[in-house]
């Protein structure tokens, strides 16, 4: 009265005779239907199954007659010499490949594929990891590409090779999947005549099976094709933000993500980074960071671009002399791999209008995100065009810093899981995990689970990865998301000295770029100051932030500790051999208020995320200065850019590495939001319009840009060593007066030959008289001087010759 439900089952001999079994079990009874060896060029009924050991089971529905199964479903099973059967079959019961009824078995384990390519396999090699060219044809093609997929406890492993329609109109169609060898722990197969196929023909993934079920660490899911953790290029939707029939998405399952590769187009695998081309490689203390959104910078119809240019690394590499004209040394990134914009989604819930902009939801660690390439030109377009923007940003002497989100990834928890790729090819192993928990998944991220950093496997994916970006893209540094949550165990414990972090820190190549780590998690791991650093770790200084911010607002109690940020924090990394520059200092960051809205907004409105505003922080430190938000009042509007220069040259005065936001340079504001991870939309966008259009933004933007410019030219402002007494001068007698809001200092210059330079800040609301000394002038009657004013205002200037 059903269908039949018939039982694959394979395994394979001794090596040397390499023999496959394949038998097919029914409701009542068990069948085997063809045995293929490498001494026996044609298949033969066998009815023993007692040899197959452990096996492996996928069900599937199959017409009643079993006669015709043998040669349409079972074709690719005769005897090319060293070649492994293949196994056609579809994700979510849709048909691989249609083949004739009357097709023989024995075609010599081949199967046609693009471009006229006759695919076949052999057992392959467990290294490299990832796919990698074996052979190639007498022109230079790859003909030959070896797949490795590491998985502890998985029982088996296929490869998946699809299809991609030329016109996007379509999902993938599997074409083939060839059984994988399994060497130890890893997984592996060879792919034979594939020249000609690259990832606008071919692309791929793994089915894996496992024994256990939700009861205990591992989500196996065979009718899930997963992607593989090193592919280094991955095909999905095409354009961003844009759902189409290619990404082949399901309610609630979510979209398909396929691992591709391109190993012959000299654009990408040959990229010309020019003759004179050499990285800026700027010393630490002569860095000043810009942290930008790829996405938000450019997706502006003001900012001139063509459609679709805007928000992509190809717009951004249009908009490069802006940031030269700034002063900046060093873009930060946010997240530029591969991850899944429409993750919210999948399914009805408050936050499924969203699209995620920011990208802390990776699901490669290897692959640039593909819909950053212009015109959603797909995977390899992506990768040339991040290539073109490096080389041309370091032309410009602008280094390339990328924040990486290794604590997570997109597929989330076990109340509403997302089956990709780690988890679903041996979640035990990718991920920490509590077994005698409910929700066996440990969250340290926030986001539903954490990656287990720790585990050796893992640890060497981070290693590759990292490497991978350094030698393949040629990038600077990272800046490491939640870093706190690497330096946990699998069960989440804190390490002292986590593997990771110190692998990291001796890799001789890995050591030798910016290291920036977030020094906290969303688990309690509070580490500003304390990361496990090797001496090499930068970090983002948390406190700064917090202290700064409460001194300019006018705080009681908060003048010694505004000194200490000012002097590069010694107090947090003067120990061992660390230095000032260790300390990233920032006001404002992306996830936070603008700097516009620090000064505009006493509380956070963040009713657009459509969670009551209750995500983002509570603890923001900001003041409004009198008005919550726009105001048509001139006196707060001034009173509110003073604050903004106060801000900023607090910051950049401060001993230590400055990090300023993208925006802030003429006045961006997301209207209070202070988590607009979600918000795709103008009021999120860079504003090319204001910037170049209004006429106290383009005031403003000179100011911020010369602040800029004056530490970089002066060598008080960038210290490679932390302040002694012959270095700095605290014109304070009264430390411990709560009350006072008012502090004033020189750096000197005398004993490195420059100028000395003065600097007062007034938090009172009154005003402050303060003498300067001819001494802290320099020789010739210049310098820089600092006037107090009402309101918490400080006017910097150049002074003139007497």
């Amino acid at each position: 009265p059903r269908s039949r439900e018939i039982v694959w089952r394979e395994t394979w001999r001794a090596r040397e005779e390499r023999t496959a079994v394949v038998c097919a079990e029914s409701c009542s009874q068990s069948e085997t239907f063809a045995v293929w060896t490498k001494a026996n060029d044609a298949p033969r009924p066998k009815s023993d199954a007692s040899t197959l050991g452990r096996s492996r089971s996928v069900v599937a529905r199959l017409p009643a007659r079993t006669a015709s199964l043998t040669r349409s479903k079972f074709t690719g099973l005769g005897a090319r010499p060293g070649a492994w059967p293949t196994f056609p079959r579809n994700r979510r019961s849709k048909a691989a490949r249609k083949v004739s009824a009357n097709e023989s078995m024995d075609t010599g384990g081949r199967v046609e594929g693009t471009s006229g390519a006759d695919l076949w396999a052999s057992e392959g090699e467990p290294h490299p990891l990832g796919p990698s060219p074996v052979t190639r044809t007498a022109d230079g093609a790859t003909s030959a590409v070896n797949f490795a997929v590491v998985s502890e406890n998985a029982s088996s492993m296929s490869l998946c090779i699809a299809t991609v329609a030329e016109d996007g109109a379509s999902a993938p169609e599997i074409l083939h999947e060839f059984p994988m060898r399994r060497t130890k722990n890893t997984f592996h197969v060879c792919v034979h005549d594939i020249q000609g196929a690259g990832p606008s023909g071919l692309v791929y993934g793994v089915r894996v099976e496992g024994e256990g079920g939700w009861e205990t660490a591992h989500r196996w899911d065979s009718a899930i094709v997963l992607l593989d953790p090193y592919a280094p290029l991955v095909y999905g939707r095409r354009q961003f933000g844009i759902r189409d029939a290619q990404e082949g998405f399901q309610q609630r399952a979510g979209s398909m993500f396929w691992g591709a590769f391109e190993f012959d187009d000299p654009s990408l695998c040959s990229f010309d980074w020019g003759k004179d081309y050499a990285k800026p490689q700027t010393r630490w203390e002569d860095t000043v960071i810009y942290e930008m959104s790829v996405r938000l910078f450019t997706s502006d119809e003001s900012s001139f671009l063509p459609e679709g240019t805007r928000g992509t690394f190809e717009g951004l590499r249009q908009k490069i002399p802006h940031l030269k004209s700034l002063g900046v040394t060093c873009v930060e990134l946010l997240p530029i791999f591969e991850y899944d914009e429409l993750e919210f989604r999948r399914f009805p819930n408050p936050r499924d209008h969203m699209t995620n902009v920011w990208g802390y939801s990776h699901i490669s660690f290897f692959a640039p995100m593909s819909r950053f390439a212009k015109d959603g030109e797909g995977p390899a377009r992506a990768a040339l065009e991040f290539k073109e923007l490096v080389r041309d940003l370091h032309a410009h002497g602008i280094e390339v810093v990328l924040d990486v989100v290794y604590n997570h990834t997109a597929e989330g928890g076990d109340t509403k899981p997302y089956l990709l790729s780690f988890r679903g090819i041996d979640s035990s192993m990718y991920y920490m995990q509590d077994p005698d928990a409910y929700e066996q998944m440990l969250n340290y991220s926030g986001c539903g689970n954490t990656v287990n950093a720790n585990h050796p496997v893992v640890t060497n994916l981070i290693l590759d990865s990292l490497r991978h970006w350094v030698e393949e893209y040629h990038v600077d540094g990272f800046r490491f998301d939640l870093a706190s949550a690497l330096c946990r165990n699998p069960r989440g414990t804190p390490l002292r000295n986590p593997p990771l972090i110190g692998a990291i820190a001796k890799d001789p190549i890995l050591s030798k770029v910016k290291l920036i780590s977030e020094p906290w998690d969303c688990g309690g791991l509070y580490q500003v100051g304390s990361f496990p650093n090797w001496d090499v770790w930068a970090e983002w200084n948390g406190k700064y932030r917090d202290d700064v911010r409460r001194f300019i607002k006018g705080d009681p109690g908060m003048k010694s500790a505004f000194a200490t940020r000012l002097a590069g924090s010694a107090d947090l990394y003067n120990y061992n051999r660390r230095k000032p520059y260790h300390s990233v200092n920032f006001v404002i960051a992306h996830d936070g208020f603008t700097l516009n809205d620090l000064v505009s907004y006493d509380a956070k409105h963040n009713e657009d995320n459509g969670e009551e505003s209750r995500d983002g922080s509570n603890d923001n430190f900001s003041w409004n200065c009198g008005v919550e938000g726009p105001t048509s009042l001139e006196a707060i509007q001034q009173l509110r850019v003073r604050q903004r220069k106060n801000f900023h040259l607090a910051l950049m005065v401060s001993q230590g590495t400055p990090m300023v936001l993208m925006g802030d340079e003429y006045g961006r504001t997301t209207a209070g939001n202070n988590n607009t991870y979600g918000l795709d939309r103008r009021m999120n966008y860079f504003r090319w319009d204001q910037l170049e259009g209004d006429v106290e933004a383009k005031d403003y933007h000179r100011f911020y840009a010369g602040v800029i410019h004056y530490r970089r030219g002066s060598p008080l402002l960038g210290r490679s060593e932390f302040l002694g007494s012959r270095d700095i001068t605290w014109h304070e007698s009264d430390w411990e007066n709560d009350e006072s809001c008012f502090l004033s200092f020189t750096l000197h210059g005398e004993a490195i030959g420059t100028r000395s330079i003065y600097v007062a800040f007034n938090a009172h609301d009154y005003w402050v008289e303060n003498s300067l000394q001819d001494r802290e002038m320099g020789k010739d009657g210049t310098g820089l001087w600092t006037q107090t004013c009402q309101a918490q205002e400080i006017l910097t200037r150049r002074a003139l010759e007497a």
